[in-house]
């Protein structure tokens, strides 16, 4: 549904951002029920530290938004990637994802200046700049 056949397009906003936030506590609190053992077995099942896992969580399921669209605005198909290499990609996104740079990044992103200034301050520009762009341009 557009913005403009809402009728009140900030209160639904608004409720979806709640909903939303509702739900990001359920996926916490469930987490957290976990023992340890358990945790950390996911974790290793996932090839990743606890913490950073813990971290990840709590970031949320959007916390890697900035890489798909850093990977545009740099012609570099996420698809293609991620067939040609999905735990590099994988390994990216959690990277992003645990990044202290986001608001520089969106900024930039937004601005389309992304190209140009990453390599400043993205976590993952040596991967970035390191891409065979031929294996995966987009076609």
């Amino acid at each position: 549904m557009s913005t403009a056949s809402r009728p009140y397009p900030i209160v639904q906003d608004l409720i979806e951002s709640f909903a939303n936030w509702l739900k990001h506590r359920r996926e916490m609190n469930e987490m957290r029920q976990l023992d340890r053992a358990d945790f950390d077995r996911i974790a290793q099942d996932l090839r990743i530290a606890p913490d950073d896992l813990e971290e990840l969580v709590r970031h949320g399921k959007h916390a890697a938004d900035e890489l798909l669209k850093m990977l545009e605005q740099l012609g570099i198909s996420a698809d293609r990637l991620g067939r040609a290499q999905p735990l590099l990609l994988r390994d990216m996104e959690r990277v992003c994802s645990l990044c202290n740079h986001k608001g520089q990044c969106d900024r930039d992103l937004a601005d389309g200046t992304a190209a140009e200034n990453y390599h400043g301050y993205c976590a993952n520009a040596s991967t970035l700049e390191s891409l065979d762009r031929a294996d995966v341009a987009p076609r």
